[in-house]
């Protein structure tokens, strides 16, 4: 079977494979991504002022995002583990919506645009259970990278 070459992932075969970075030169990394969570403009308030019965939403959200992002290629099947240098999470709170971008950097052969972009879903699901009790009607979307970096050393 013969396979496009764009879909790095999938041998001669036609089977998933993971990509052979061994000759790859080692490079600065760095990766963007950003995700919504739209919710009642109430239950922002509540994470605004430290209301919500769980906890303090958005502390626990980057913890989940950090650890998210650590452990990406644990959730991602094809993923190379990489040991991450920094990762960033911020969160921009609007009247019914809570915008997370996380940035994510390492020193390795391969990027980390999946670490980014697993820390903000991460987030996302995080702020959903903390709040799912007292909002029914929330809902992700947008989860996107923004930028990706490779700079060599």
């Amino acid at each position: 079977m013969e396979t496009d070459p764009k879909f790095s992932h999938i041998d001669e075969q036609g089977r998933a494979a993971m990509v052979d970075v061994g000759a790859k030169p080692v490079s600065a990394r760095e990766a963007r991504a950003e995700g919504c969570i739209h919710l009642q403009p109430e239950t922002v308030a509540a994470i605004r002022g430290g209301s919500v019965p769980k906890g303090d939403v958005l502390s626990v959200a980057r913890v989940a995002a950090i650890m998210a992002a650590k452990r990406t290629a644990e959730w991602i099947p094809l993923c190379h583990a990489l040991p991450l240098d920094a990762v960033a999470v911020e969160f921009t709170l609007g009247e019914d919506w809570i915008r997370i971008e996380a940035s994510v950097k390492c020193t390795a052969k391969t990027g980390v645009e999946m670490e980014a972009l697993t820390a903000v879903a991460a987030a996302a699901l995080t702020i959903y259970d903390m709040c799912k009790a007292v909002d029914k009607t929330m809902r992700i979307d947008g989860i996107r990278l923004l930028h990706k970096e490779k700079k060599p050393l």
